[in-house]
């Protein structure tokens, strides 16, 4: 960590137009929230789904996050994001948004940048709409606003407190003695703060994201929540799991742990102490179709249980059990077998999945898994462990 100014990379512009560049503001400080930029929805580092955002919209020629955070700047670059390094005096509690885009501008002007049109995404934000933001960028880029803004249509009644001894009600937005129909009223717009679109030159004149001809770019109203506590971190992965619903997996290695994975995670004893597992057929023939198709799979187990190996041999599935440690285990076998952790699917149950479900591009979860687990998921399979969870995420993963 520096305070110098510094930026990975000069590619200076040289055609006729400046460029469109998304800039990303993510201090690695947050006391509401510790390590708020980092923590996952979706299965999904909050900064790296702003830095995919931006990536999805073709008009915006860079990516950019604004940090002083080490880890913070190795997670965005690692997502195809440029990282300027923010010095400490911009870094703190009382910092502005304002002032890291203006130092993210001149730390990119110094490096033969041009600049016309800035986006100005925020990372706690999760749910960024790329069409609204790609449609916003266009409206700036082509001259028909100085400032687009995402908001989402409202007809919600405001009130506010008087300030004074009797701290009475106050209506805001509306007569309190007369309440039409919503169908008779006006909508208002709730600034959601996922996005501002503006020029460069008009923002550096007002020093403020709001200039000019300013216009709203409307999105849905389940994309507004801003992470600023737990409780709104718990209504983002809810969220999640709700509208992010990939059928394709796209990866290049399959890891599953194996009790409540490819069992129901109960057990029978017999007299002599012999444990017997429930497995399911199902998951037996989706293991045969993943190796034909030359997929690599692995059986990551902190269990040391002869049940373990015997089923792994039955599927011609290599395992690893006692593990105790199944993040150092499963990056040494993805180092080895040269596969990057983003392209792994790795499907788990319980909390002793968690560190492994953190490194991988790919956190899946039984359907019955633990409440934590279910959080960390990119994924949650519709079925249950032991009962064909692992066919369901092979069928997701294979082409076609």
């Amino acid at each position: 960590m520096t305070d110098a100014k510094t930026t990975d990379a000069t590619t200076p512009d040289t055609g006729d137009r400046g460029r469109v560049v998304a800039i990303i503001p993510a201090r690695g400080g947050s006391k509401g929230v510790p390590r708020k930029n980092l923590r996952r929805v979706g299965g999904m580092p909050l900064v790296e789904r702003a830095v995919r955002s931006a990536l999805a919209v073709p008009d915006i020629d860079l990516v950019v996050v604004s940090t002083d955070d080490d880890e913070i700047a190795a997670v965005s670059r690692a997502a195809g994001a440029r990282v300027v390094r923010r010095p400490a005096a911009l870094s703190g509690d009382t910092a502005s948004s304002e002032s890291a885009i203006l130092h993210a501008l001149e730390d990119l002007e110094a490096a033969g940048e041009r600049i016309d049109v800035v986006a100005f995404l925020q990372a706690t934000s999760p749910f960024i709409p790329t069409g609204a933001l790609a449609a916003a960028v266009r409206e700036v880029g082509d001259g028909r606003a100085d400032s687009v803004f995402a908001a989402h249509e409202t007809y919600g009644f405001l009130w506010g407190r008087s300030g004074t001894s009797s701290d009475a009600a106050v209506a805001l937005n509306h007569d309190a003695a007369h309440r039409p129909r919503r169908q008779d009223r006006e909508p208002h717009y709730l600034e959601t703060g996922a996005f501002y679109v503006f020029r460069a030159e008009g923002f550096r004149a007002a020093e403020h994201r709001f200039f000019g001809r300013i216009r709203i770019a409307e999105v849905p109203e389940w994309t507004a929540i801003e992470i600023d506590d737990e409780q709104q971190l718990r209504i983002a992965r809810a969220l999640a799991a709700l509208h992010e619903t990939p059928e394709r997996i796209p990866v290049k290695a399959v890891v599953t742990d194996f009790d409540g994975v490819h069992t129901d995670d109960t057990a029978s004893v017999d007299a002599d102490g012999v444990e017997r597992v429930r497995v399911s057929r199902e998951d037996g023939m989706g293991v045969s179709l993943l190796r034909r198709a030359g997929i690599p799979m692995l059986i990551l187990s902190t269990e040391v249980n002869p049940v373990v190996r015997a089923r792994a041999e039955k599927l011609r599935v290599p395992v690893m059990h006692g593990i105790d440690d199944k993040e150092s285990a499963l990056r040494g076998w993805a180092a080895d077998a040269g596969i990057p952790l983003a392209e792994i699917a790795y499907l788990g149950n319980d909390v002793n999945d968690l560190p492994a479900l953190r490194i991988v591009g790919w956190p899946i979860a039984v359907a019955n898994a633990h409440p934590l687990v279910l959080e960390a998921a990119r994924v949650v399979l519709r079925r249950r462990g032991g009962h064909g969870a692992v066919r369901e995420l092979i069928e997701r993963v294979l082409p076609g």
